[in-house]
């Protein structure tokens, strides 16, 4: 089953609710994660995803978990996956396995 609405990229998110809420440059906050300009570019442009090294670096800047950015990215990710079509795959018929000892 796939979700009603298009999830926001988590670099939509970067952009309007922290970069332009708090008045802080692209190149600014490049400065403070510790990565280059272009990099967090691509990443609020949605042109690049949210990797676990920049969830790591998101959760310490923003004070929240890695674990919501990866989320986020994976919700994206997912919803984008599940509009293309996909080829029928069968499920996997039930057979019995042997029991572990």
């Amino acid at each position: 089953m796939s979700a009603m609405y298009n999830p926001p990229h988590p670099g939509e998110i970067i952009k309007e609710d922290v970069l332009e809420a708090e008045g802080i440059s692209v190149t600014e906050a490049a400065r403070q994660l510790g990565i280059s300009r272009v990099t967090l570019s691509r990443l609020l442009n949605g042109k690049s995803g949210v990797s676990v090294d920049m969830a790591l670096r998101l959760a310490q800047w923003l004070g929240t978990s890695p674990e919501v950015w990866l989320r986020m990215q994976d919700a994206c990710d997912l919803w984008q996956a599940q509009k293309n079509k996909r080829p029928r795959i069968k499920p996997l018929k039930s057979r019995k396995v042997p029991c572990s000892s």
